[in-house]
């Protein structure tokens, strides 16, 4: 009877594994033209203002996968079709070998890319990282504050200046945010109705807050957005949430980078300003999927390109580094690896690297992971019984980092998020010995906001425009002190129109061929910028 049972489970097996995981590209897209002019019919106001405010342009990546050729894809025999992603125009399907490439037949598919790489994997690597293991270590059970972890980004100075991320909204994608929408330690949130909404990329539901094998959204939203009086206060108590579940903890497949793309494209819809991540993704259960430690360049993983999207349409992605670094594989995972993320590492209270905490590599050329660092060891959260306990990971530094971004951008909300990058990098305590164990180290978020309103801030409040409202010539009165000065204008769909260095003090622009209506124009030195509102006649 064992032999048979054996037996049975070989053949179980190898069903399971004869099942391959591909993204299937796809030729073009439905009425593009026509939805890049009317960007309100595939994006909601808000991101539409966000890419203004940050000039970055509506594109073809923009608009929605052509549903036609999805429902024909499912048709096809053996097929399953898991996620889509509009920034890739693709889908993820499962199926045997032989029916993905049967697919290349139809005329709208371009490219089919399996997860396993064209089959033949042998230098993957085979043991699945437990990502969560020492995260789910409860330290103690003990009531507190989060003083210590708060005042080591020096975000307390924030929030006593009155910059407690209001204003500011936050997409989080974990792996499950169970009773966020009972617990006491939202009420606060709630009542302000600063929780969104949400949505559950694995199980297709909208019942985000059920409980789905994983309490760990729930302490990582704690970290930003908890309150408890004069118990718990997360660093950015008064932002607005958006909530996504994309990763399934009963299982590790390329599937769950899919499911993330496609909560950043619905982040960046619903024009959220910043992305928070406490994932990572390395080795799969099927290890012909894994990844290398040399894969993580930033180039390589689905999800790692995605992220790199996600910043270049305006949003600020915070990712945790990883809880690697006391194991072989070491280095930062996807997608903190991309250049274009802020990857945040993990200390004690002491502010001493805590061995866990992933580590940058000789993978990451010409950029440094993990870029900053916060508590990440014993840090204080808040689980799904709306109990203060204590855990470790780098899952937790992220988001404490996170919301003290979100409280410091609240306080310069004309600063791009490349710069804010920058300044909490400046900001940080070795940013000029910066090293694989602490990137640049520990920032200070109210330096870093000195830092911005300093930086040129007196003489670019000095910069006149006028007429405005302008009918045909508008004029630029720049102060004298300034060598140059690069002056853009972006129109309603965030696209540039006008760009020049000026040398001159004055500097005179023929709008007449304008059509009416509302612009934007940047005025930028080398140190910082500045926006204006036109409106042309």
């Amino acid at each position: 009877m064992k032999r048979t049972f054996t037996l049975l489970l070989f053949f179980a097996v190898t069903l399971v594994f004869a099942q391959e995981d591909a993204w299937i590209s796809l030729t073009d897209k439905p009425n593009v033209a026509a939805s890049i002019a009317n960007p309100i019919s595939i994006l909601t106001q808000k991101a539409i203002d966000r890419k203004q405010n940050h000039s970055v342009a509506i594109d073809e990546r923009d608009v929605p996968v052509n549903e036609t050729y999805i429902s024909n894809l499912k048709s096809q025999t053996g097929i399953t079709v898991l996620a889509k992603s509009k920034w890739f125009n693709a889908v993820h399907v499962r199926g045997t070998e032989d029916n993905i490439n049967s697919l290349s037949n139809l005329s709208f598919v371009e490219n089919i890319d399996f997860a396993n790489q064209n089959l033949d994997t042998s230098s993957r690597g085979t043991v699945r990282l437990d990502k969560t293991a020492i995260e789910n270590e409860t330290i103690a059970f003990t009531y507190g504050d989060t003083q210590n972890q708060v005042e080591m980004i020096n975000v307390d100075q924030l929030h006593l200046s009155g910059f407690t991320g209001e204003g500011m909204t936050i997409a989080v994608m974990d792996a499950g945010f169970p009773n966020v929408n009972t617990m006491a330690a939202f009420q606060r949130l709630r009542d302000n109705n600063d929780l969104l909404d949400g949505y559950d990329f694995v199980d297709r539901t909208s019942a985000i807050y059920a409980f789905a094998g994983s309490n760990h959204g729930t302490k990582v939203l704690s970290t930003m957005a908890g309150f408890i009086q004069d118990q718990y206060v997360g660093t950015a108590p008064d932002a607005s949430y958006y909530l996504f579940r994309t990763e399934d903890p009963g299982s590790e497949n390329p599937v769950e980078e899919s499911y993330w793309v496609e909560a950043a494209e619905r982040a960046d819809s619903l024009g959220v300003d910043m992305i928070n991540t406490s994932l990572g993704y390395t080795v799969y259960d099927n290890s012909n999927y894994s990844y290398t430690p040399d894969d993580m360049n930033g180039q390589t993983t689905y999800i790692s390109k995605g992220a790199s999207i996600a910043a270049e349409k305006g949003i600020l992605v915070v990712v945790s580094a990883g809880n690697s670094g006391a194991t072989e594989w070491q280095t930062v995972g996807s997608p903190a690896d991309s250049p274009n993320v802020l990857s945040i590492g993990a200390v004690n209270a002491n502010e001493d690297y805590v061995s866990f905490s992933s580590q940058g590599s000789t993978a990451q050329v010409g950029y440094q992971k993990p870029d900053v660092v916060a508590r990440g060891g014993a840090a204080y959260v808040i689980d799904e019984f709306d109990n203060i306990v204590q855990n470790n990971g780098t899952s937790f530094s992220g988001p404490i980092m996170c919301g003290g971004i979100a409280s410091l951008w609240q306080a310069i909300p004309d600063v791009l998020p490349t710069e804010v990058m920058n300044l909490v990098r400046q900001s940080a305590s070795q940013f000029t010995t910066p090293d694989d164990f602490l990137g640049y180290g520990i920032p200070d978020l109210d330096v870093a906001r000195t830092m911005a309103l300093s930086l040129d801030e007196s003489e670019l409040e000095r910069i006149q425009l006028f007429p405005n409202p302008v009918k045909s010539y508008l004029h630029i009165e720049i102060p004298s002190n300034f060598n140059q000065v690069e002056v853009s204008i972006y129109n309603q769909l965030g696209q540039e129109i006008f760009n020049q260095i000026v040398t001159k003090h004055s500097k005179t622009i023929d709008v007449s061929n304008y059509t009416s209506g509302f612009y934007m124009m940047k005025v930028s030195t080398e140190n910082n910028s500045k926006t204006f509102k036109i409106i042309k006649t």
